[in-house]
């Protein structure tokens, strides 16, 4: 794998520990402003609807720039937005900068999934954007769990403080490893918007915003889960996350090392036993053993859908893939912010800590529902890449001068 992967792979690493760590921090923060858990809850629903909104509006305005300084200049603005989040005197402050940093963190992931599997052969597309996305997993056994820890140690604001302070390296890191790869020419708006015609492209995207949303409605509301339904001491938290996010890890790399060989089977397993053990984590969240098992297993089965869900809308919009691949990531927050809103609900409804569980039961099923409709419409003659054919001519003459 190229050296560039690294250096995606940190900037990854950042995102991933600012998007996560609010969770085990929310009744911190909660408490520091005076507001209730459902609504420090308004932070994850916030940073995940800025993402679903500018993944298109910062891939649009980086049409123009080249993707090495479009990924600079998303890094910049993820360091702004958790400086704000760190020094932030009000609640309305603090969520207008997690709102700032998620404005980077779709058009990252897309531009740098395309970017990624720009650098490998054809069959090695969802294993590269796997590794990229290790950054991601790996903040959550890494950074979330420490960005935790000294949030409920030396309080929240430093946790974003830090946070911050990781956007820096990330930045030197894509500085400094990431190639300069050149626009593909020939390649337009209107070719990036066609893929948005292709229906396979609509039920990935779909599949995204369900399966993943199945898995925030659960870890959102991890930590009052865990302290007041499974008795676990608050402090717990931060391992708990740790084994989530050895889940996530796990999970991402087996999903892109499958996404590769068999990718529908791959969708199957994983959301048809996401919605299995989301139903049973209503019962096991009151074991402290089996919530910590099902916690890992959430954590798994979620993030193996990461790069076969990818990949999929990289193979249907391959022509223009850049706007397609960052409305994806939108996608996964579009579930994450839905999720985190209605668990919420439930939650405010008096159904309990663990009713958010059945929601995300609920949207994991479904999403394995279009994952059954997609592959019947496939085997019909659906075909990959209804995208504008000059757009892939395009992309062609551009990977031929790399070559």
């Amino acid at each position: 794998m190229p050296l560039a992967l690294l250096a995606l792979a940190i900037g990854a690493f950042g995102i991933g520990t600012t998007e996560f760590v609010i969770m085990g921090l929310l009744p911190e923060v909660a408490s520091d402003y005076g507001v209730s858990i459902p609504t420090a809850g308004y932070l994850v629903t916030g940073y995940a609807l800025g993402v679903m909104f500018g993944a298109p509006l910062m891939t649009v305005l980086g049409t123009k720039v080249p993707r090495k300084r479009m990924l600079m200049l998303l890094m910049g603005l993820f360091i702004v937005g958790n400086l704000l989040s760190a020094l932030a005197p009000a609640f309305s402050v603090m969520l207008i900068g997690r709102v700032v940093a998620s404005l980077a963190h779709g058009a990252f992931f897309g531009i740098g999934s395309v970017v990624a599997a720009g650098l490998v052969a054809p069959h090695k597309k969802a294993g590269a954007i796997a590794m990229m996305f290790t950054g991601l997993t790996v903040a959550n056994v890494v950074g979330v769990p420490l960005g935790t820890l000294i949030g409920q140690s030396a309080g929240w604001r430093v946790t974003f403080a830090v946070v911050a302070a990781l956007g820096v390296v990330g930045l030197a890191g894509v500085a400094k490893l990431v190639p300069d790869v050149p626009r593909a020419e020939g390649v337009r708006l209107r070719h990036e918007m066609a893929a948005f015609k292709n229906v396979q492209v609509l039920l990935a995207m779909a599949m995204t915003v369900l399966g993943f949303g199945g898995v925030f409605a659960a870890i959102t509301y991890i930590a009052p889960m865990m302290t007041h339904v499974a008795g676990f001491a608050d402090g717990s938290v931060t391992w708990l996350l740790v084994l989530f996010g050895l889940g996530m890890v796990g999970g991402n790399l087996v999903g892109g090392r499958f996404a590769d060989r068999a990718l529908m089977p791959m969708l199957y397993i994983s959301l048809g036993a996401l919605s299995v053990v989301l139903a049973l984590f209503t019962l096991t969240a009151h074991n402290k053993i089996a919530s910590a098992v099902t916690v890992v297993l959430i954590g798994a089965l979620g993030f193996a859908t990461v790069p076969p869900l990818q990949k999929r809308v990289l193979d249907y919009a391959h022509g223009a893939p850049t706007l397609a691949s960052a409305v994806n990531i939108g996608a996964f927050n579009l579930g994450n912010a839905l999720s985190a809103w209605l668990g919420g609900v439930v939650i405010a409804a008096g159904f309990g800590y663990t009713a958010p569980n059945w929601v995300g039961a609920v949207l994991a099923a479904a999403a394995l529902v279009l994952a059954v409709l997609s592959a019947a419409l496939e085997r019909r003659g659906s075909a990959p890449g209804t995208v504008v054919a000059g757009s892939v001519a395009a992309e062609q003459r551009t990977a031929a001068v790399h070559h």
